[in-house]
């Protein structure tokens, strides 16, 4: 295949089960599927030849009864920052998600699919890309290189200060007392830091590095004093230098191959849209874009159609965002009515296009339930994804040779896309027999008699919840066990305070946001306190939640859940029992592998202050999933927020009337 030189896949570190992204049966050469006495066949019979197949697929799908979890729409709602959600057959996307954003324009709507693709399916994205400079080459070159000094490195003079200044940040964010630990490590700071701003030896430059450290200790002494809000983070001193450097520099491929999709290379970038506070509504032109740190493909799909990929083997964890990694763009021509054609579009970048059936809704939920109850090493979980696997490459091989004489005399290019549409009928055909080799190996994992028993549990819920703005799958193992549930965590609740931006513009939306899906929303940043840290850990795709004893006396801006088991039921969050900025990033400071969980009954008992809970993408705030209550700062607000909701026709929220939701600290005075 081509650009195979590229492929150099990390360990696997995602879900268990994932679709076979290359048959074991080897693809046919085009001489392999002639006789001897075909040799080329003229090119209109090649023609014919592929219609019939086409023809053949098509007349399949036609008599698909099991109709679609997430029907797509013809034309998404305009405007709306939440798009409309949709779920995506197969395992090529993050819990097999997607949304349809409509963004307002003066050219008329900018349709947008927007969608994470698994780390699995990159192989097959690159496959259908013809990327200049795939080939690299080292020269040297004169650079400005930014570098901190020799002496701070040797005094570590920056380390010293930043967990100064890390440490007194944490008490800041939770509102903790100063500790001693605090104090003394902003004291190891201060007693390095003078002694090299009063060394006369030193040059300007040392003496301006010196005095950069010390002005930030100063300001961490005020904050140990007399506390405050969180700190700007801080910055290592660097001086720019010119240097010459060995860089590898692309030599340039030509013409893309036939049949593959030509793609550029550039610096990373998201939408940049607008949210009308007034009215609720995203509009975008369709050509701003914001700055990322990172690398990002613009795909040429033609028809005005185009694709905008980050992936991840280009992105370097160590100094990237590692959020954006894997999102995946497709935009359709300027105006309304292509959102059938952005699923469909997705076969040109050879991943799954159809909308998801139940039979794939179970195993996505299965895949979900594996991660989430960390499932991966039970006894026969590993024969059992061996069997599903064996069970799909038998049918490509079965439809293969069903199919021989009409995949006779394709050329390599027609021939390489027969293939890929066999693969994914064959993962469709097998999909009910690979959910029951599955279902019965998590069945028997979790201490049920089999799969027929787990799956008439009363905690089996094996579609998605559409009732909101967000698409999420439950686990088995908290849906089953509500009351245990709720008994773990008596006497607490989740909680999230808001620490930018205003309570009715929060509402205005309708969702709890992840710093990803408020850029896209066109909701600003500087509304999170780290977003920039937390892109760099991965927490960026998450919104965070904190384990408290329920407040009896809440601050004015504080969302509460008093019973959690509504949002622990979900199979997408993991957290942490301290601030680690949601890190997921193996390659970041913050990440801690043997820290991290998934499992409720722990979270319950987290004692830490800083402990954190995320949730992907964000929490529905009207659905079933909103919360308990809704502190406002005072009476103005509450009635401002009141009658918004009310304008909107929203009474209840998570089953209650609004009126018992919205409260104001004044509510707890004593």
């Amino acid at each position: 295949m081509p650009h195979q030189h590229r492929l150099q896949r990390p360990a696997r570190t995602g879900p268990v089960i994932k679709e076979s992204t290359t048959p074991q049966l080897k693809q046919p050469s085009p001489h392999q599927l002639r006789t001897p006495e075909s040799q080329e066949p003229p090119a209109d019979e090649v023609a014919l030849l592929q219609a019939e197949d086409i023809e053949e697929v098509q007349e399949e799908e036609e008599e698909e009864t099991d109709p679609p979890l997430t029907p797509v729409p013809a034309a998404p709602p305009v405007g709306e920052p939440t798009g409309a959600p949709i779920l995506v057959g197969g395992n090529d996307f993050i819990n097999s998600e997607a949304a349809l954003v409509a963004y307002d324009s003066p050219d008329g709507p900018r349709e947008v699919l927007l969608t994470h693709i698994s780390e699995e399916a990159e192989a097959k994205l690159l496959d259908a890309l013809s990327i200049p400079g795939t080939h690299m080459e080292e020269v040297q070159v004169e650079e400005d290189v930014k570098e901190r000094l020799d002496l701070d490195k040797k005094k570590k003079l920056a380390e010293l200060t930043k967990t100064a200044v890390s440490s007194v940040q944490h008490k800041l964010k939770t509102g903790s007392e100063m500790s001693d630990a605090s104090i003394a490590k902003h004291q190891a700071a201060v007693d390095a830091v003078p002694a090299v701003l009063n060394d006369p030896s030193i040059s300007d430059a040392e003496k301006t590095m010196a005095q950069h450290y010390m002005d930030q200790l100063d300001l961490v002494k005020g904050k140990i004093d007399n506390g405050g809000a969180p700190m700007p983070w801080m910055d290592a001193y660097e001086v720019t230098e010119t240097k010459m450097v060995t860089k590898q520099v692309p030599v340039p491929n030509g013409e893309p191959e036939p049949g593959m999709l030509a793609a550029t290379v550039r610096k990373a970038s998201r939408i940049k849209a607008n949210l009308d506070p007034e009215t609720g509504q995203t509009s975008w032109d369709g050509v701003t874009r914001s700055s990322a740190k990172g690398t990002e493909y613009e795909i040429d799909m033609g028809d005005g159609w185009t694709g905008v990929y980050r992936p991840y083997q280009e992105n370097n964890p160590k100094n990237t965002e590692y959020s954006l990694r894997g999102q995946l763009e497709v935009h359709a021509p300027a105006g309304a009515g292509h959102g059938k054609d952005l699923v469909e579009r997705l076969e040109q970048l050879h991943l799954m296009n159809k909308p998801m059936t139940a039979a794939e809704g179970e195993w996505t939920y299965l895949s979900n339930n594996i991660q989430a109850q960390g499932l991966e090493g039970a006894a026969g979980m590993q024969a059992a994804m061996e069997t599903a696997q064996g069970l799909q490459d038998l049918q490509v091989q079965e439809i293969v040779h069903q199919r021989m004489e009409s995949l006779m005399g394709l050329d390599s290019g027609a021939l390489q896309t027969a293939m890929k549409r066999i693969q994914l009928e064959a993962s469709h055909k097998v999909l009910p027999m690979k959910v029951e080799v599955v279902r019965d190996a998590v069945a028997k994992a979790s201490g049920f008699a089999g799969g027929a028993e787990l799956a008439a549990s009363s905690g089996y819920e094996p579609t998605s919840s559409t009732s909101g703005k967000w698409l999420t799958w439950s686990r088995f193992d908290v849906t089953g066990k509500k009351a245990e549930i709720q008994g773990a965590f008596k006497g607490r609740s989740l909680t999230h305070s808001l620490h930018g931006g205003a309570l009715a513009s929060l509402l205005g939306t309708g969702v709890l946001a992840s710093t990803e899906k408020r850029a896209v929303m066109g909701i600003g940043s500087g509304v999170g306190i780290s977003e920039q840290a937390d892109k760099m850990t991965g927490g960026a795709n998450s919104v965070f939640l904190r384990v408290k004893k329920t407040p009896s006396q809440p601050g004015g801006g504080m969302l509460i859940w008093d019973d959690p088991s509504v949002l622990m039921r979900r199979s997408d969050y993991y957290a942490y029992n301290d601030d680690h900025f949601g890190a997921i990033n193996p390659a970041h400071h913050n990440y801690n592998e043997h820290a991290i969980t998934r499992d409720p009954m722990k979270i319950a008992k987290f004692s830490s202050s800083g402990n954190e809970v995320m949730f992907r993408n964000g929490i529905d705030l009207f659905g079933a999933e909103a919360p308990s209550r809704i502190v406002c700062h005072n009476a103005a607000e509450r009635s401002t927020i009141l009658a918004s909701l009310t304008s909107r026709g929203i009474t209840q929220l998570g089953g209650e009337p609004v009126e018992d939701v919205l409260c104001t600290t004044d509510d707890y005075d004593s």
